[in-house]
Order: structure tokens, then C-alpha cells, then sequence
């Protein structure tokens, strides 16, 4: 059955008109996804290997990645998996899978299953999660693999003689390897030197040889919280030449850690260099504030987490943080965090007051209360309605047995839905959110344990989709089919060689309307890796000038006559108009 879309005029909640916020009146449209996945070739399931034992590590994965590996314009599939944690050197394990999207050569989108034909018959590690990015600056997506064991860092060889992508396994001779439980990681240029260092965010001292019994508060068998555990170290791994050296002592990022989940690298207090937020479970999270190159030796941190208002809730507690996104979804021009939660401590927003220096606008945003009841993992923004705002996707399930669920004999009493918020616009607390998910069809309906979430323009038609990893469960793809309100621009921003130019801004000019910024990434959400491409809702203001500012803090400027409404332009740098530095 598919939804059709209805419209619908926005109100104010009466609670939010009592306080006197006013709230903009005007017809959107109905969210519409439709769920796709095996339908179009996407045939993965995850398997966790559980057999009763409740090895900590099972119920974590899996992440997800949407990336283009052959470089032919369109969004491929890689699809993390995991398997039995005991007798891994069984020839008959599960592999991780890479899905070709075959849109550009057929012109209809499919995905095939090119796994073996890439040299990906990987079935040693018991995986976790994937970051995207060209580390070896050639132009082509390489592919980090996080794991319970060894992780993994895949050198894409570009195209065969058959026509078919590649990839090595270069993790020893690259110096990328860590043998720590590892969940998210990222990819960015954080010395400016033009080179992707690599940080990793590392979990908790477990291995099956040291398991625990826990029991939930009846009583009964359970999965066990982190503070059972010790939290391991996160690791930097600096970038030298196609080639990594261990970083963290050096930049100061070991003095303190916690039990890292999700990471992203963004510039958040507009100084020029990327830093680095890491979600910590059960912790204080980390916010690591770049302090610039130091003598050469390569870039220095300070966690600045408390003193900046990010450690920590507006209660001044540490929470449950498992996926962090970051993005602008009140439209003032810099980076606002969103850090998803445990159950009952609610998805926490942190809003950049500038200068590195947040305010938690959780109560204010109308996210508490809709959250409450959720476990999320994956979190994205996305402009669902293309209305100009950034609205909010969390994949959700638990990682405790549900009351419910276990009184109805469910075997997985983990599953929760999924959630979608709309962005009602900016207000005098900042941005205000509704939980559309009822309304949302039955893409949203579903009830799962859902883990990765990726966002990106998997049928390049100019809005935003969602691909969700679920736990001993079926990949979905979510389509956005929503009615479109206005024109939309496509940017893909590159390096001079060819590379995704991740931590580049680029600031887009308006006829009559706001400038609106957005910054190329591929990291954040949970354990996955999204699209780097810029995605905006013009409306009806004519685009008037395009700057980029590249990772380096050098400014480039391209004209409008350069962009088409429409499609997808990419913009090399290098070859557009006046160049600045910062």
C-alpha cells in the first residue's frame, strides 16, 4: 500500500502558545517514505549470532554506509554484518556486503550484490560499523571498517578490466589498525594539511573471555551496561602521506575517555579547524576543541566539554550517548549538536551559542517528552519536507529487554519504531519539533532494532532518503516520495585531486532570502556514513554567489551561472573565481 500525500496547515501546540511563541502558519506536506530495500535488490538481513548467552557485543551493530565507491554519480550500499562470536574461523561466516546502485547505467534504480567481485569476502572480524573517505588522496572512497577484533581499512583500487570496483585490505601496511572494540569513526582533515587523519572511537575493555552475567531489575538474564566495564581510549590516527602514526598522546586526546559510541568532526566554534565531538555512554561526553597545529608535530586538543555545555544535560548529568548529528537546524549559520539517548533520558539538543559555547534547548525544541520512551542510535538531519529546515530522523531500539515485549513472549524484546521529526522553524528558544512518525506511513510503522542510519539521495532525485542497519534483522531503505514545495540544488565539493573535500563550508547567497551554510561530511549518526553531497531547498530565491571555504580555511568563490537548479554540479577546487585565505 502506498500513502498518498495529504497537506496540512502547521499549528502551534497550545502549551507553545500559552508561553506566547508565535508560530509561522503555512501549508506543508505530509511525510511519504516508502520501504523498499529487497525490493530493489537490497536482500541483507543481520544475524548477531545469539544463542542465550548475552554477550555484550551482539546487540550493538550494525552500521551502514552510502557512498559512491565506483564514482559514477550514484549512491552505493555498504551493508556491515556480524555473525557467530564464537568459532570465527569458520569458512561458512557471514560476509559485510557491498550493493552497486546501477541508476546511472540503467537509468532505473537496483542495487546488485558486488561483494565478491570487489574482493570483499571478509568474514574475520565480527563488525561494528564504517567510515567513508579517501585517505590516500586519489579521488577514490575508501572504506574503514570498526570491529569486535581487528578493524580494518580498505584501499579502493578503482575500476578492473571487468569494469568492476576493487578493494585491498592495506590496514597493516597503512598503520590503522586497532584490536579494540571500535564503534564509530571518522574521516577528516584536522592539521589542514590537505590530508583525512582517521579518529576512531573505542568502547569498552570487553572480550568474551572475561563476560558477565547481568540481570535487568526482576532479576532475570539481561544484556549488560557499560560500567560493567572499562572504558577504552579512543585513538587519532594522523594522516602522513598514505600512511597513518598514532596520534592520541600527542594531541592530548588520551587524558581522558569514556565509552565512545559515535563521533563527529565539525568546526564548532567557527575558529577554522575541525574538531571533534565524541557521545560517551554512561559518561560525561567529550568535546575535543582543536587548538591548531603545534610546531609541526601535528594538532592539539582540549576536551572543553563541561566548560562549553556539552558534557553533560542541562541537569548537569552525564547521559546514555549513543549517535550524534551535526548541523544547522535553527539556520543561524553554525553547527548545533543533537546526541541521541538511552530510554527515559530523552534525545538531547545542544544549540551553538557561539564561540564553543552551547546551550541544551532540549525542553524548548518539544523533543523531551517524544523521546522519552525511545532508545536511539542513529541520528541524521535532513530536510524530509523541503521546506528549508533541517528536520531529525532517529533509528531506535533498546538494549535492555522491554517489559512488554518480554510478558508477550517476543524472542528479540528489543524492537522499537523508528522515529521522524519536523522542523516547525526557528523560535525565540530556538527550533521547535513535532513528531510526525504516526503520520508518516508505514515505512515508520515498522518496529525493529534499529541501529546505523545513513541519509543521502540514493535515486538522485533531489531529496533526502535513509538507510537503516538493524540488528539481527532486514536493511531498509527508506525513499522519500514527500511533495516537493520548491527548487533544490545539488553541490558536490572537491578537492583538487578529486577527493570528497570533507570539513569544506560552503556558504549559498539568496535573492531575497537568508544565505543558508551547510558543511561536507560523511560522519556523525551512529557506526554509518552518509552522503557528502550538499542537498538544499532554494525556494524562491535565485542563487546569487556560492563560497566555499576548503578545510585549509582558503575561500573560493563561484558564480551562479556555474549551478542548475535540479541536478547535481560539482565544483572542483580550484576552478572557480576569486581565491582568499581565512
Amino acid at each position: 500500500m502506498r500513502f498518498q500525500p495529504t497537506q496540512r496547515f502547521a499549528r502551534c501546540r497550545i502549551g507553545v502558545a500559552i508561553l506566547g511563541v508565535l508560530c509561522a502558519v503555512s501549508a506543508t506536506a505530509e511525510p511519504v517514505f516508502d520501504e523498499r530495500a529487497a525490493e530493489l535488490g537490497l536482500d541483507f538481513v543481520h544475524r548477531n549470532g545469539m544463542r542465550g548467552e548475552y554477550f555484550f557485543s551482539e546487540m550493538m551493530g550494525p552500521g551502514v554506509a552510502l557512498a559512491d565507491v565506483d564514482g559514477d554519480g550514484d549512491l552505493d550500499v555498504y551493508l556491515v554484518q556480524g555473525g557467530p562470536l564464537a568459532s570465527r574461523s569458520s569458512a561458512q561466516l557471514p560476509t559485510d556486503r557491498l550493493f552497486r546502485n546501477d541508476l546511472i547505467e540503467t537509468g532505473q534504480l537496483a542495487f546488485t550484490d558486488v561483494t565478491v567481485a570487489a574482493g570483499l569476502t571478509l568474514a574475520t572480524e565480527y563488525g561494528m560499523g564504517v567510515a567513508a573517505g579517501d585517505f590516500d588522496d586519489d579521488g577514490r572512497v575508501d572504506l574503514y571498517l570498526t570491529n569486535f577484533g581487528r578493524n580494518q581499512l580498505l584501499r579502493n583500487e578503482g575500476i578492473d578490466d571487468r569494469g568492476q570496483v576493487r578493494f585491498r585490505d592495506v590496514t597493516d601496511e597503512a598503520g590503522a589498525g586497532d584490536r579494540r572494540w571500535s564503534v564509530s569513526a571518522s574521516f577528516s582533515d584536522l592539521d589542514r594539511d590537505g590530508r583525512l587523519d582517521l579518529f576512531v572511537a573505542n568502547y569498552v575493555d570487553y572480550a568474551l573471555a572475561i563476560h558477565k552475567p547481568c540481570r535487568n531489575y526482576t532479576g532475570a538474564p539481561d544484556y549488560c551496561s557499560p560500567l560493567a566495564y572499562g572504558p577504552e581510549p579512543d585513538r587519532l590516527l594522523r594522516n602522513v602521506g598514505g600512511r597513518f602514526e598514532r596520534a592520541t598522546e600527542s594531541a592530548g586526546l588520551a587524558k581522558t575517555f569514556g565509552a565512545g559510541l559515535g563521533v563527529v568532526a565539525a568546526d564548532l566554534d567557527d575558529n577554522g579547524w575541525t574538531d571533534l565531538y565524541v557521545a560517551n555512554d554512561q559518561s560525561a561526553n567529550q568535546m575535543w576543541m582543536n587548538q591548531g597545529e603545534s610546531a609541526g608535530s601535528g594538532p592539539r586538543f582540549a576536551d572543553e566539554s563541561l566548560l562549553g555545555g556539552t558534557g553533560v544535560n542541562a541537569e548537569g548529568r552525564p547521559e546514555a550517548g549513543m549517535g550524534v548529528a551535526a548541523g544547522d537546524p535553527d539556520g543561524d549559520g553554525d553547527v548545533d549538536l543533537l546526541v541521541s539517548h538511552l530510554v527515559r533520558e530523552t534525545h538531547t539538543l545542544y544549540l551553538n551559542q557561539g564561540g564553543g559555547f552551547f546551550d541544551d534547548r532540549t525542553q524548548d525544541s518539544g523533543l523531551a517528552q517524544a523521546s522519552w520512551d525511545a532508545t536511539g542510535f542513529g541520528a541524521v538531519w535532513l530536510d524530509f519536507d523541503s521546506d528549508g529546515n533541517l528536520d531529525l530522523a532517529v533509528a531506535n531500539g533498546a538494549v535492555k529487554h522491554l517489559e512488554h515485549l518480554l510478558r508477550a513472549g517476543d524472542p528479540f524484546p528489543l524492537h522499537q519504531p523508528n522515529q521522524l521529526f519536523r522542523n516547525l522553524g526557528a523560535q525565540p528558544a530556538g527550533p521547535r519539533f513535532e513528531d510526525v512518525t504516526p503520520r508518516a506511513g508505514e515505512a515508520w510503522a515498522l518496529s525493529e532494532v534499529s541501529r546505523g542510519l545513513a541519509v543521502g539521495d540514493v535515486d538522485n532525485d533531489g531529496d533526502p532518503d535513509l538507510l537503516v542497519g538493524n540488528n539481527n534483522g532486514p536493511v531498509r531503505l527508506l525513499l522519500n516520495r514527500t511533495p516537493r514545495s520548491g527548487a533544490w540544488l545539488g553541490l558536490r565539493l572537491l578537492e583538487s585531486s578529486g577527493r570528497d573535500a570533507l570539513g569544506a563550508h560552503v556558504r549559498i547567497d539568496r535573492e531575497g532570502s537568508r544565505a543558508i551554510r551547510r558543511t561536507v561530511r560523511t560522519d556523525g549518526s551512529y557506526a554509518s556514513a552518509s552522503d557528502p553531497r550538499i542537498l538544499v531547498t532554494l525556494g524562491t530565491g535565485e542563487v546569487t554567489r556560492i563560497e566555499v571555504t576548503w578545510a585549509d580555511g582558503t575561500r573560493e568563490s563561484f558564480s551562479s551561472s556555474m549551478v542548475k537548479p535540479g541536478v547535481y554540479t560539482t565544483l572542483r577546487r580550484g576552478s572557480g573565481g576569486a581565491k582568499t585565505a581565512e
